[in-house]
C-alpha cells in the first residue's frame, strides 16, 4: 500500500522558517516526480513546488520562488521543502504528492494526508 507521510508543519512567526518532510513507501518511486501543494481556508488547492526524481529538475510557484527550496533524498524516498521568510499568506495545509508523469500534475497519482503550517504576523 502506497503511503506518503508528511511531517514538519507547525506554528511560526512571519519571517521564520520551517522544513517539511514527506516519506514515501509502498512502491518504488525512482521514476516519480514528487512535491507539494497547499490549501488555505476557503481557497482551492494550489501547486507549490515539485521535483523530478531522476534528473532533479525543480519547479516552483511564483509566490514561493526564492523563498522555498525543494530537495530529495533518493535512498530514503523522501522529499523536503525548506520554507524561509514565511509570510502569513503561506498559512495552509501542505500536501505531499507523487506522480508518475509530470512535475506539476493536475491530479497526482498519490496524496499525503497533509500537514498544517500557520504563520503568525
Amino acid at each position: 500500500q502506497v503511503q506518503l507521510v508528511e511531517s514538519g508543519g507547525g506554528l511560526v512567526q512571519a519571517g521564520g522558517s520551517l522544513r517539511l518532510s514527506c516519506a514515501a513507501s509502498g512502491r518504488t518511486f525512482s521514476s516519480y516526480s514528487m512535491g507539494w501543494f497547499r490549501q488555505a481556508p476557503g481557497k482551492e488547492r494550489e501547486f507549490v513546488a515539485g521535483i523530478n526524481w531522476t534528473r532533479g529538475r525543480t519547479l516552483y510557484a511564483e509566490s514561493v520562488q526564492d523563498r522555498f527550496t525543494i530537495s530529495r533524498a533518493n535512498a530514503k524516498s523522501t522529499v523536503y521543502l525548506q520554507m524561509n521568510w514565511l509570510k502569513p499568506e503561506d498559512t495552509a495545509v501542505y500536501y505531499c504528492y507523487a506522480d508518475r508523469a509530470v512535475i506539476r500534475p493536475t491530479a497526482p497519482d498519490y496524496w499525503g494526508q497533509g500537514t498544517q503550517v500557520t504563520v503568525s504576523s
